[in-house]
Parts: C-alpha cells; sequence; structure tokens
C-alpha cells in the first residue's frame, strides 16, 4: 500500500522540449509528396524549468502498457457473458502504472488550471452516479456533495482530485473540463474516421471565412486524429457540437470534455505532438463568430442551373493547394462536390485548379475518380 501512494505523489519527469511546427499535411493519394508521419513524442529525461502546459510524462514500455499487472491478483478463467449493462468497476487488464500516470498528468493539468475528472479506458466518467436507480428532477450536478457527476465533478483542486482517483482505481486516464475558467477551454476534435478528413476541412473553413489557424496545443489520438486547444472569451458561452461546421469536424465546448495526453484508453494513448507549443492559443474571432452562430436553416436547393455558392469556394480552394496538399484538398473537395450532386459538373473546374497548383491532369482526374467510387461506396485503391 505504501509503494502504491508513493506512486501517486509521483510527478511527470518527462517533459520534452519543443519548438512550433506547421503541422503535417496528410495528403492521400500523392506519393510524390508524402505526409510527414504521426508519432508519438518521447519524453526527454529532465522536465525543463519553462515546461509547457501539458507534456506527457516518461511513458512505460509500450509492452508493459498492456500487460496485466503480474502480480498475484486473482482473476476468473471463463469470464461468462455480461447480464447487465457495464458499470465502472476495477479492470483487470489495466495496469497499476497506467492509474498512477494519470494520476500524476491530472495534478499537473489541475496545477495549471484545468479542471480534471478521472477516465476509464473507454473515455467515459470514472466514477458511477451515486442518483443510479433514483435519478433527481431536477438534475443534480454536484450538489449534494457526492461523486459521480461526470464532468461536474471536474476540480483543480489537488485534495479533490486525489480523492476521485482513488475512489475510481481503473481509471487509467482524466478529462479536462471545457468552458471552465481561467482558460475557457474549447477544443477543435478534427476525425479522420470513417472517410473524414477533419484537418482539411478547417483549413477549408479557415480560408473561406478568412482566419488564421494558430499554432496550439495539440493532442494525438490512437485513432489518428487530433485535438486542437483553443482558448476562448468567459461569454457567450461555445457549446459542444458534432459536424456542425463541417463533416469531421467536433467541438467541446462548456460541459463537454477532451482527453488528456498520457491517458491510456482502450484504443492506444493519446500523446502531445512533436513540436506543439506549451499554450494554448486564443481563438480566432472569424471562428468564435461561426461557433456562436444560431445553427444553419435548412437547406434549400439552389434554382436550377445555378451552383451553390460554396463551387466557386471549393474551386478556389484547390486552386491555392500548397506543396504537400494540393491532393489532400482536391480529394476533399471533389467528395463535397460529390455529395452535393455537382460531382461531374466540377470535375472540369476542379482538374483546371489542380492543374494550376502542378499536378497532372492524370493525377488531378485520378484523384477526382477515387472520390467519386468513395460515394458509390466502391474501394477506392
Amino acid at each position: 500500500m505504501a509503494t502504491l501512494h508513493r506512486r501517486h505523489m509521483e510527478r511527470p519527469t518527462g517533459w520534452p522540449i519543443s519548438t512550433p511546427a506547421t503541422p503535417p499535411a496528410g495528403t492521400p493519394g500523392e506519393p510524390a509528396e508524402p505526409a510527414e508521419p504521426i508519432k508519438h513524442v518521447e519524453p526527454a529525461a529532465e522536465r525543463p524549468a519553462d515546461h509547457p502546459q501539458l507534456r506527457p510524462a516518461a511513458r512505460p514500455d509500450p509492452g508493459s502498457a498492456v500487460r496485466p499487472d503480474p502480480g498475484p491478483a486473482v482473476r476468473p478463467q471463463q469470464p461468462g457473458p455480461r447480464t447487465t449493462a457495464p458499470t465502472p468497476g476495477p479492470d483487470p487488464t489495466a495496469p497499476a502504472d497506467a492509474h498512477a500516470a494519470a494520476l500524476a498528468h491530472a495534478l499537473l493539468a489541475a496545477e495549471r488550471g484545468y479542471p480534471v475528472i478521472p477516465l476509464t479506458r473507454n473515455k467515459l466518467p470514472a466514477l458511477r452516479s451515486p442518483h443510479r436507480g433514483h435519478p433527481e428532477v431536477p438534475p443534480c450536478r454536484g450538489e449534494c456533495g457526492r461523486l459521480g457527476h461526470g464532468v461536474h465533478d471536474a476540480s483543480t483542486d489537488p485534495l479533490t482530485v486525489r480523492r476521485m482517483f482513488a475512489a475510481a482505481p481503473w481509471a487509467t486516464g482524466y478529462g479536462l473540463a471545457c468552458g471552465r475558467p481561467p482558460h475557457h477551454l474549447i477544443g477543435i476534435d478534427l476525425d479522420t474516421k470513417n472517410g473524414a478528413d477533419g484537418l482539411t476541412a478547417l483549413r477549408f473553413l479557415a480560408e473561406q471565412h478568412g482566419f488564421p489557424i494558430p499554432p496550439t496545443v495539440t493532442v494525438l489520438t490512437p485513432s489518428g486524429g487530433r485535438h486542437l486547444w483553443l482558448t476562448g472569451p468567459p461569454s457567450p458561452t461555445i457549446a459542444n457540437s458534432v459536424g456542425r461546421l463541417a463533416p469531421g469536424i467536433d467541438i467541446r465546448g462548456a460541459g463537454g470534455y477532451l482527453v488528456g495526453p498520457g491517458s491510456l484508453t482502450a484504443r492506444g494513448r493519446y500523446a502531445l505532438a512533436p513540436g506543439a507549443p506549451h499554450r494554448p492559443a486564443p481563438a480566432p474571432d472569424a471562428l468564435l463568430a461561426l461557433l456562436t452562430a444560431p445553427p444553419p436553416a435548412a437547406r434549400r436547393e439552389s434554382p436550377y442551373g445555378v451552383p451553390p455558392q460554396p463551387a466557386a469556394a471549393l474551386v478556389r480552394f484547390v486552386r491555392a493547394s500548397p506543396v504537400g496538399q494540393r491532393n489532400a484538398r482536391l480529394y476533399w473537395a471533389a467528395c463535397r462536390a460529390d455529395e452535393s450532386g455537382l460531382g461531374q459538373e466540377l470535375a472540369a473546374r476542379l482538374t483546371e485548379a489542380a492543374r494550376h497548383t502542378g499536378l497532372s491532369a492524370q493525377e488531378a482526374r485520378a484523384t477526382i475518380a477515387s472520390a467519386a467510387r468513395r460515394r458509390r461506396g466502391e474501394p477506392t485503391t
């Protein structure tokens, strides 16, 4: 027990020094210009004096992060099927060092002003609600004084953080509450699942609305996506949303949380991107305007023969592609055009825009054809 207590008292010791870097392009289908592969950060041996807001602690050997604790704990040989909904509980596959590392990272985040909660390997709040079976009306958000209210439990008080983790020894990660002072954190979740390309979609929005994507804290997810951390104003409140700005872009605002770097989940570990800045950048005003705008009205059909306004924006987006992003932008724009029913109409204009950037007509047509096959559900390779 004394050994476990000492592990909980430890703080992350590996704090790599990084410098701002241009985000990787992520250009599928352009062998001549491969995107820089995403790699996890290997922490340095010592914590520099001017460490970032959150940098990952020295990680254990990857093999040991997923092996069961070799201790004498008794585990069932043939676990039977669940008969009830899963509830948080001890996870025999979660090594004790993952819990200790998560606590250490959470304490450091709390020290930097980020309210935190413990998370399970499935990225859910680790503490079950004290009102299960008899919900409060209106819902209790912690006024009862007990733990188990999800993101509403988030705290920067180290004693409270230790108390939460002590009550959830199965926790292997932590979440940072968004929208809370002093940072009023906004999370931009750029997804890559199901054919989405959140990063390219964000670049398109940035060019269309004239705002820069500032260098900021960037966390790489096990699925290949990334989380951008931005700071916002105390008001208006930034709401959570899924795909509202564009496919592949989710927003974490008030009432939401981000999985913190160093967290171990069922799919892998979250880590800070190499070269990412140490502190979150302020959200650009034009982006805040998009995040606080009323939900768009029901989509109306354009008059016959008049292409919708985004069509010209898609062509401009492809025409302005820098080297390293040409195929990614062309593919993304072709997918959006195809989804709008304008795939064939815009194919020639997109091909010409791609040739302006230096791609050959053959390369451009192959990329556009790949986007069309994706919509039909056919293999793209």
